[in-house]
């Protein structure tokens, strides 16, 4: 209830969302516990190489898929009368379509899926006969050491991630929107039509953002096979988490400088 409580005034009072800087500074909290267990394995200097270029190159992706987005062009139209006579003023924006519109959902998702087996059947595992053959064969299949478990989770990944970014981007309802609000995208129709572009534009580019999102859930597994380092765990959610909190404060305190007519720092 504290947490609660702290991470509400930090969001009236600081900057950023308080829960998510609480999360954050307890992933980086465990910094330095991993560099310690790294100390541990520096017998296999060229593996632990190999997993802070990882390290670096994961982070680098997540921050590229975390910004990128793809910009639909739109042009609106406005009539005014005044004094009797009508005038029209025309003006262009752009829809920035995020590749990633799930964010890290889907991951909690699949992971959430991925569990429910293995800890249904341990509650069974000490009986004897057919179920506990079962119970114990579920258990070992869905082990985090499994090849079959990654490859599960990959694939879960990938559908929720389509499933979640078309369930809130049917929310949105663009195309009934911009009708409405007198908008329309060059060359194409108002309406369903431009419902019906909007779609095909996002179902596209979500296959980036999942594959993006499937490859990142794996990049544990991999890493430790790769690597062959097993004392230090490379986790996939919390470098979402920090690299998502980075980059979100850093955008508040950017805008918080140009509001007071500062230069700000991110160009």
């Amino acid at each position: 209830m504290f947490l609660v409580w702290l991470g509400e005034r930090i969001t009236e009072r600081g900057i950023g969302n308080g829960v998510s800087v609480i999360i954050f500074g307890g992933i980086v909290a465990g910094f330095p516990e991993m560099l310690g267990r790294g100390f541990i394995a520096r017998q296999n200097l060229g593996g632990l190489l190999v997993f802070a270029f990882l390290g670096l190159a994961t982070v680098t992706v997540i921050v590229l898929f975390t910004e990128a987005h793809r910009r639909i062009p739109v042009q609106y139209a406005r009539s005014q009368i005044r004094g009797g006579r009508m005038y029209r003023a025309s003006g262009g924006t752009h829809i920035p379509l995020r590749v990633n519109m799930a964010g890290m959902i889907p991951l909690i998702f699949a992971m959430s899926v991925m569990i429910f087996p293995g800890t249904v059947a341990s509650y069974f595992q000490a009986n004897t006969g057919f179920s506990g053959d079962v119970a114990r064969f579920i258990m070992r299949l869905f082990d985090a050491n499994n090849v079959f478990y990654w490859l599960a989770f990959f694939l879960l990944v990938v559908a929720f991630a389509f499933f979640y970014t078309m369930v809130i981007f049917q929310e949105m309802n663009l195309g009934e929107t911009l009708k409405k609000q007198g908008g329309f995208i060059p060359g194409i129709r108002p309406g369903k039509p431009t419902t019906d572009y909007l779609n095909r534009v996002i179902n596209r580019i979500t296959w980036g953002g999942a594959l993006f999102l499937a490859m990142i859930a794996v990049t544990p597994f991999l890493a430790r096979t790769v690597t062959n380092v097993q004392v230090l765990q490379l986790s996939s959610t919390g470098l979402l988490i920090v690299v998502g909190v980075v980059l979100d404060t850093m955008k508040q305190l950017e805008a918080q400088l140009v509001m007071r007519h500062y230069e700000g720092f991110i160009r």
